[in-house]
C-alpha cells in the first residue's frame, strides 16, 4: 500500500517536471516564434527560426520520442536551415535591418492569428482534456532508428559531406566582392 502511494508520488513528480519543462520550452518557442516574424533582419529571423525547431526538438524529447527529435535537428536544422541560409547569402540580402518588408494590411493579421490561436487552443483543450502521456519503452525508436540507418548509413554521411561542400561553396560565393 505505502509502495504504491510512494509510487504514484513518484510519477506525480515527473509529471510535474514535465510540465515545467514543457512551459519553459514552449515560452521559449513562443517568443522566438514572434521574434521571426518581428525582427528586421533577414539573418535574425533565421536564427530565430533555428531556436524554434529545436524547441520542437525538445518537445519531441519531452514525449520519449528520441528518434523523431534527432530527425528534427537533422533534417529540418541542419538541412533545410542551410538552404534558408544558402537563398540568404547567394540572394545578397542586405545584412542588417531592412524596411519596406511589411505591406500594409498587417494590422488585421492580429486580430486573425488571435482568433486562430484561440480556437486551437480551444480545440485542444477539448480533445485531450485529462490525456496523460504514458511510459514507453525505447525499444519502438530503436528498432525504427536501427531499419532506417543501417542501410543506408553511407548514403547518409555522403550526404552530409555534400551538403557540408555546398555550404562552403555558398559562403565562397557569397563573401567574393
Amino acid at each position: 500500500m505505502i509502495g504504491t502511494l510512494l509510487a504514484q508520488a513518484g510519477d506525480a513528480d515527473v509529471n510535474v517536471a514535465m510540465n515545467v519543462g514543457f512551459g519553459i520550452i514552449a515560452t521559449v518557442m513562443i517568443f522566438a516564434a514572434f521574434s521571426v516574424v518581428t525582427t528586421k533582419n533577414v539573418v535574425h529571423a533565421a536564427l530565430y527560426l533555428v531556436l524554434v525547431l529545436a524547441g520542437v526538438a525538445a518537445q519531441y524529447i519531452l514525449a520519449a520520442a528520441e528518434f523523431v527529435a534527432v530527425s528534427q535537428v537533422m533534417v529540418y536544422i541542419g538541412a533545410v536551415m542551410v538552404l534558408f541560409l544558402f537563398g540568404i547569402m547567394l540572394t545578397r540580402a542586405q545584412i542588417g535591418t531592412e524596411d519596406g518588408l511589411n505591406n500594409n494590411g498587417w494590422q488585421l493579421g492580429i486580430p486573425v492569428g488571435l482568433v486562430l490561436c484561440g480556437l486551437l487552443a480551444y480545440v485542444i483543450v477539448d480533445t485531450f482534456e485529462d490525456d496523460v502521456i504514458g511510459e514507453r519503452s525505447p525499444a519502438p525508436t530503436e528498432l525504427l532508428s536501427d531499419r532506417i540507418l543501417s542501410p543506408f548509413l553511407v548514403p547518409f554521411i555522403a550526404v552530409s559531406f555534400v551538403l557540408l561542400a555546398a555550404a562552403i561553396g555558398a559562403i565562397v560565393l557569397a563573401r567574393k566582392d
